[in-house]
């Protein structure tokens, strides 16, 4: 509380300067005039009553409460706008937003989380999936995993699309082998204007928001905007906590009509526990309570004080919009993003006869004097400090000329990316403290223990090109185009023992990727759409690349894939929209895939870090349809409804230990047969409210389909109200409750693994299986906000 009145005091000032100094400058000009005339009143009036004019027509035009949005475009594509956004929790993420749009699995791991979260779009997994935000790869460039809540707070969220079936063409993604979301940042304001925010519930959880919009600066045409958050609760299953510190900003330059320029940048700052994922054997023995322990005895990895996430990015875009005339124009656009650790966990290593790298070790350096040594146990308790980041940077520039029925395209993508990582591990003493900043552990006379030393280095040029042509007064349109990508990857791994090619891997890829949109207009209302597009997807990770090696036997416990190609994918949709009383969108579609990666992730036994193996999995086919419909408001109430049914199945037995398992004819990991939402909406300008219902259906956890987590219910409801003006502060309050029906269940899975059982070879080799791990989606959760508008 303490900080939101300090943030609100400090905004009610910077206001207070920023209205006289407008005042005094019109003054200056017309010093005769010391009092607002009548005329400047009644044009106040006027500008008033056409704000509100504005906002109840708008209100009248949002279908489903903002869950559904418009598009015309030749591919399904379902949207969230800011009506619905504003009314949810202000510490969801995108991907708990989304969860409601047809195709989509995903759920909320808590009332506050900083971690990436596991995703499912039509059966593709998160690494498979594009993101970006405002033009820019919003994903890690080599692992794809996607930190969306260090990019943009809730409340600043002006449109969230999902592409389920498909990738823009020119989209700055090379990850995303068939969906892709995008997000988009609430623009600066007209008019002058400061919003603030603070909000409490369960678990600890509160946040505190501001953010202050300058309106149109002068007649500069530039506008901008800044804002501020702090996060903090406790981590709801076990112990621990989390905390984030947030800032968004873009300011707008109108340079003349059709031109402009915008600079947007974020940052952030976030540290948390963390989350422990149960195999099904631990979720059926601890459910809800899995998680860190808050006592300490030699040998517990799970104790809190050893196991957290201190991640941080930074990003930055310019992006310009240039018209030219005569059917010119050029969009160029220029980013870099920077994610960064640290990590650590609890670990235990061998004190003597143990291995860095490839290399074996007698006993650890001085061990007899080190922190927590027991002359009674083989192994030491330690901290595994993971030091990481990320940067990647790019150029994106698309050049349109459309001339009479025609438009054509083309455009230019270079991205260079790099990030390292390295591991080191530090002793624990008996109360389980250690020093991150003290000497790290070392054997063999100073070579300090890691199992992880690696650099990666990628540069991408990417080439498209697009061509629309409009037929019958623009009721028919066909667009085709191709994108053509060339990378070059390379990875060291520089670890005692390991040399050649396991130190080091370079590979270099081109993928052609062409599409075919077709789209036809009935009339206003009705349209009809067919499409085949392609995506690719690399290798992700160090792991698709070079082998990682084990601390206790020296050998590989990852493998390279043996055949390095990307995955690739052709779909085929067909679909139909209505847009007039109601909007509604109804697709089927059709998708293959090539080379399908599936990385089987595994924590490292005596560890609570996870190791993963990249499999390629051949081929892999689905089709389904899906189905979305949402109302205008009627009496103020709208509803909508959305899900979707698809099919899988695998089209390959997959090589595994020196045999194959007999996966062929086996269906997709996380990919649900049956999903769907229903929302229903209320919001007279004055009280507003949105519930919503989802249903997620079964999904395996194996690629041979031996165990799964049964399907799901869960219900969100926000409710609120805008109270009576104070003076020119208008405040508003509102209550969000998560998982109304307190649901107990495994969302979705973290870890997936080729069996869970042991197996039989096509060959006859036996196979032993591992178990999966699983996400515990969100508990009942209520939070209450009380914000204001000056």
């Amino acid at each position: 509380m303490k900080k939101i009145l300090f943030l609100t005091t400090c905004c009610l000032c910077f206001q207070n300067v920023a209205i006289p100094a407008r005042a005094q400058s019109s003054a200056d000009q017309n010093p005769s005039h010391k009092k607002t005339s009548g005329s400047q009143k009644k044009d106040a009036a006027r500008s008033k009553n056409r704000n509100e004019t504005i906002d109840v027509t708008e209100r009248r035009k949002v279908a489903g409460g903002g869950m559904m949005v418009r598009h015309t475009i030749a591919k399904t594509v379902s949207s969230l706008s800011h009506n619905y956004i504003e009314m949810q929790s202000p510490t969801s993420t995108i991907e708990s937003l989304i969860s409601t749009l047809p195709g989509v699995v995903s759920a909320s791991e808590g009332p506050l989380t900083t971690s990436f979260s596991t995703l499912h779009i039509r059966g593709m997994a998160q690494a498979e999936i594009g993101v970006t935000f405002e033009g820019m790869p919003a994903a890690n460039p080599f692992t794809y995993s996607t930190y969306t809540p260090s990019l943009v707070d809730s409340q600043n969220m002006g449109q969230v699309n999902v592409m389920q079936g498909a990738v823009d063409i020119n989209s700055p993604t090379y990850n995303a082998t068939g969906a892709e979301i995008s997000a988009s940042i609430r623009g600066p304001e007209d008019h002058q204007h400061v919003h603030v925010a603070g909000s409490g519930g369960s678990y600890g959880t509160n946040k505190d928001f501001i953010r202050y919009d300058t309106g149109e600066i002068g007649h500069t045409g530039v506008r901008a905007f800044a804002s501020g958050s702090y996060s903090r609760g406790d981590m709801w299953r076990g112990v621990g906590d989390i905390e984030r510190w947030h800032v968004d900003s873009a300011l707008t330059k109108q340079w003349a009509p059709g031109s402009d320029s915008k600079v947007i940048f974020g940052w952030t700052k976030a540290a948390q526990g963390e989350w422990l994922y149960p195999s099904l054997a631990n979720w059926k023995k601890y459910g809800m309570k899995y998680g860190l322990d808050d006592q300490y005895s030699p040998g517990a990895t799970h104790y809190v004080g050893l196991n957290g996430k201190n991640t941080g990015a930074v990003y930055g875009t310019l992006k310009n919009h240039f018209s030219f005339g005569n059917g010119l124009s050029l969009d160029a656009q220029a980013y870099s993003v920077e994610f960064h650790g640290p990590y650590y966990y609890g670990a235990t290593l061998p004190v003597k006869n143990g291995y860095v790298g490839a290399q074996s070790y007698n006993s650890l350096d001085n061990y007899q004097n080190l922190p927590g040594y027991d002359p009674t146990n083989k192994n030491l308790t330690t901290a595994e400090l993971s030091n990481w980041y990320t940067l990647s940077s790019g150029l994106v520039l698309t050049g349109h000329w459309q001339h009479k029925f025609n438009t054509l395209s083309l455009t230019y993508w270079y991205s260079y990316a790099q990030e390292a990582a390295q591991m080191r591990f530090y002793p624990v003493n008996s109360k389980g403290q250690w020093n991150g900043n003290g000497a790290a552990l070392t054997a063999n006379g100073g070579v300090p223990l890691g199992e992880d030393n690696e650099n990666g280095l990628q540069q991408l040029n990417s080439f498209a090109v697009d061509d629309k042509m409009s037929f019958l007064h623009g009721r028919l349109t066909i667009d085709g185009g191709i994108r053509m990508a060339m990378a070059n990857r390379q990875y060291t791994q520089d670890l005692p023992g390991v040399v050649g090619s396991n130190y080091k891997s370079i590979k270099n890829v081109f993928v052609p990727s062409p599409q075919v949109l077709i789209n036809y207009n009935f009339n206003s209302h009705h349209q009809i759409y067919v499409n085949g597009t392609t995506g690719y997807h690399l290798p992700g990770s160090l792991s698709s690349q070079l082998a990682s090696y084990s601390r206790t036997t020296g050998k590989a416990q990852s493998l390279p894939l043996a055949d390095y190609k990307p995955e690739y994918m052709i779909t085929e949709e067909l679909g139909y929209r209505y847009n007039g009383l109601f909007m509604a969108n109804v697709a089927g579609f059709h998708y293959n895939v090539t080379n399908h990666q599936i990385s089987a992730q595994s924590y490292v036994e005596g560890s609570t870090s996870t190791i993963s193996q990249l499999i390629n999995a051949g081929g892999m086919e689905a089709y389904g349809v899906q189905a979305e419909i949402a109302t205008r408001p009627w009496h103020h109430i709208s509803a909508y409804a959305s899900g979707q049914y698809m099919h899988t199945r695998n089209g390959n037995n997959i090589a595994y230990s020196g045999d194959y398992l007999r996966t062929k004819g086996k269906e997709e990991v996380g990919a649900p047969k049956y999903s769907g939402s229903l929302g229903l909406t209320y919001n007279d300008g004055k009280w507003f409210g949105n519930f919503t219902l989802s249903y997620t259906g079964s999904q395996y956890a194996t690629l041979m389909n031996d165990q799964h987590i049964p399907g799901y219910i869960t219900a969100n409801l926000g409710v609120g109200r805008t109270l009576p003006k104070i003076g020119h502060v208008t405040p508003k309050i509102k209550l969000n409750l998560v998982n109304m029906g307190d649901e107990h269940y495994l969302s979705s899975m973290y870890g997936y693994t080729a069996a869970a059982t042991t197996q039989k070879g096509v060959f006859g080799t036996t196979i032993k299986g591992s178990s999966p791990t699983y996400v515990i989606g969100s508990p009942f959760v209520a939070m209450g906000t009380i914000s204001a508008d000056f």
